[in-house]
């Protein structure tokens, strides 16, 4: 079973929660055990699992963005967003996450995060659901 979501992101880097969207989808499809694919089919954003602290996601930010601070991307030249597109790359468009007893498997502070890096946008968010 494949869903989306579409998500808004309201900055240029910005993680949004979309963890209990996704409990949701699992919860309908009645799954007792599988695995549940979160893809982002964008080139500048993302998906983490990390805890929703606000200082932490503040971390993860500021972090992120010195990662490519300073640094003159041939790609800006075309379309300013070089950086989108290489931290999406680092960080991975897609998670896999375990369906144990018709739960997500993921541990006490792990959510789900669409990582915006080219915002404010519209995104969508593919999940699809394996079934044991």
């Amino acid at each position: 079973m494949t869903k989306s979501l579409t998500v808004f992101s309201s900055a240029r880097y910005q993680l949004v929660d979309i963890t209990s969207q996704i409990e949701k989808i699992v919860t309908e499809t009645k799954t007792e055990e599988g695995i549940c694919l979160v893809f982002v089919p964008h080139s500048t954003a993302a998906v983490i699992l990390t805890e929703n602290e606000e200082g932490l996601k503040n971390d993860w930010l500021r972090v992120l963005q010195k990662q490519v601070e300073g640094l003159n991307f041939k790609h800006n030249q075309i379309d300013d967003n070089a950086d989108s597109h290489i931290l999406a790359g680092i960080l991975g468009q897609g998670k896999t996450i375990p369906i144990e007893n018709g739960r997500l498997s993921r541990g006490t502070w792990q959510q789900i995060f669409l990582v915006e890096l080219d915002g404010p946008r519209e995104r969508e968010v593919i999940i699809k659901i394996i079934k044991e």
